[in-house]
């Protein structure tokens, strides 16, 4: 088989992992009873979905070990690490293990969070390498589906097990990145060849699969669609979506058999002329997006930590995509205590819409390559707005304004995101890229303890003045948790403008 061949099935098989491991964003679909099963508290439940962000903080041995070590085994280190962290909940909660106290399932959880990291690192760097000079693109498609992750794994949870929640999440946690990875070893490697025929095209094609597959994804997240078509049929066409990128490499690979029918001789000799021309187009492309792309400066981990732009752009991202992760997985508790009762509906809802989101930013790039663009930074600043003011909608009692608002974040948090992907080249650099990027994203497990523990905190105090067993139901729960959130976002899109400021001449230059 070509190398063009298989750097698109690299590409497939990285939409297969990027699918099926944000393991963690299920966590609001079954978090309600995964506290009874536990019976804890909601400061202590805040403290389990802290634990899965914070094995970020070590996501840079991840980043050490794609360097030294084979992908492939980077990759397996991932999926076993999900395996033990998951697997070893889902023993507890089926009561085939008996002693396993509260701080054992926070270490487990934590572990499963890091496992997460692993798996992450292999698909930017297959992704980036693999596809050099449309890695911006390449990665956005890629990305767009961890977005996904939530709403696939809801579907197969409605249509397996859907009085049983807790259980079969933790289950499918511990074995789907398994499966998937031992399928996705073989294919998500690093190939010789600079950039694979049919580009453009190719892309093209990919685009048009995604943005199928994320409709499909968020017309059977609404209530009119789910009360019509059974959870078996929904599921069925999220599978089968992601089998549609496979068209790609599979009508290469038949381009190629139909050049291969031509005479022998002329054939060697048109490939030659080609191979010829090809590598001259690929050295001429190379030097353009090397100059189209460029970087701020090429920086390591301890420069980068003296550097202004990363402490604004750290400080944009903890104020923005950070806090709307942490509402996203606080999105079962918030559902409940305002007696919203389709809580798999409305984070199928924020996964399908953090997929767009997340695949937004590569398809302006795609699309208006050569022209004016907008900056990362400005980006940053776009998306920032609406979040903030998604925050102060949530003060709204209505279920309008919920679905309304978690649309928004979950579009917003999964632009930011995905540019912050591309900002962290620019700014640092590219040859320290998988270390510096996972301190970047550092500020996730720290915004999660920090403004997940104070929500909680308000919502105990709520809870236990009006409620017993600390049990909140009302607007009050959540109120100025929102007006908090909504206040620091704003905060965020001040200092989402200095850096855009701060960076202005540079993004200027490469027009």
């Amino acid at each position: 088989m070509s190398s063009t061949t298989l750097q698109w099935l690299s590409l497939v098989g990285t939409i297969w992992l990027q699918a099926i491991i944000g393991t963690n964003t299920n966590f609001p679909a079954y978090s309600s009873q995964l506290k009874q099963l536990l019976s804890i508290s909601q400061v202590q439940l805040n403290n389990l979905a802290f634990a899965s962000d914070a094995g970020k903080l070590f996501g840079w041995f991840s980043g050490l070990a794609s360097v030294y070590l084979p992908l492939w085994l980077v990759l397996l280190t991932g999926s076993t690490l999900g395996l033990i962290g998951y697997g070893v909940q889902y023993l507890f909660i089926t009561k085939q293990i008996s002693s396993l106290s509260y701080w054992h399932v926070f270490l487990l959880t934590f572990l499963a969070g890091n496992s997460i990291c692993w798996i992450n690192t292999v698909c930017y760097v297959v992704t980036i390498r693999n596809f050099l000079s449309d890695r911006q693109v390449a990665v956005g498609i890629t990305t767009s589906y961890q977005g996904l992750s939530a709403k696939i794994y809801a579907n197969i949870v409605d249509a397996v097990s859907p009085h049983k929640k807790a259980r079969a999440f933790l289950f499918l946690n511990s074995l789907l990145p398994v499966i998937v990875g031992l399928v996705a070893a073989p294919l998500v490697r690093e190939f010789d060849a600079t950039s694979p025929k049919h580009t453009r095209v190719g892309f093209a094609v990919m685009f048009v699969i995604t943005i199928f597959t994320g409709m499909y994804a968020v017309l059977s997240s609404l209530q009119f669609v789910t009360s019509k078509a059974s959870s078996l049929d929904i599921m069925t066409g999220i599978l089968v979506s992601l089998l549609l990128p496979l068209l790609v490499p599979l009508s290469v690979k038949i381009k190629e058999l139909q050049d291969n029918r031509e005479n022998l001789r002329i054939y060697h000799f048109t490939m030659e002329e080609n191979n010829s021309e090809e590598r001259v187009e690929n050295e001429v492309k190379e030097g353009e997006v090397e100059e189209e792309i460029g970087i701020i400066e090429e920086v390591g981990v301890k420069l980068m930590l003296r550097r202004i732009n990363f402490w604004l752009y750290f400080f944009v991202y903890y104020f923005g995509a950070t806090v709307g992760l942490v509402y996203l997985n606080n999105l079962g508790q918030i559902a409940e205590s305002r007696g919203c009762s389709n809580t798999s509906s409305l984070v199928s809802l924020s996964s399908s819409f953090g997929f767009f989101g997340r695949l937004m930013p590569s398809l302006m790039y795609y699309f208006y390559r050569g022209q004016c663009r907008i900056s990362r930074p400005a980006s940053l600043l776009a998306v920032m707005i609406p979040t903030s003011g998604a925050f102060f909608l949530l003060l709204n009692r209505t279920d309008l304004a919920l679905y309304i608002s978690t649309a928004v974040i979950g579009v917003c948090t999964g632009a930011i995101t995905s540019i912050a992907v591309s900002t962290t080249t620019e700014l640092f650099g590219t040859k320290h890229f998988s270390v510096n990027h996972n301190v970047v994203v550092a500020n996730i497990p720290m915004g999660s303890f920090v403004f997940g523990y104070s929500a909680a905190l308000v919502y105990r105090n709520e809870g236990h003045e009006h409620y017993e067993h600390g049990q909140c139901m009302g607007m009050e729960c959540y109120r100025n948790t929102f007006i908090i959130w909504g206040s620091l976002c704003f905060f965020g899109t001040l200092l989402a403008l200095i850096l855009h400021v701060r960076t202005r001449k540079f993004y200027s230059q490469k027009q």
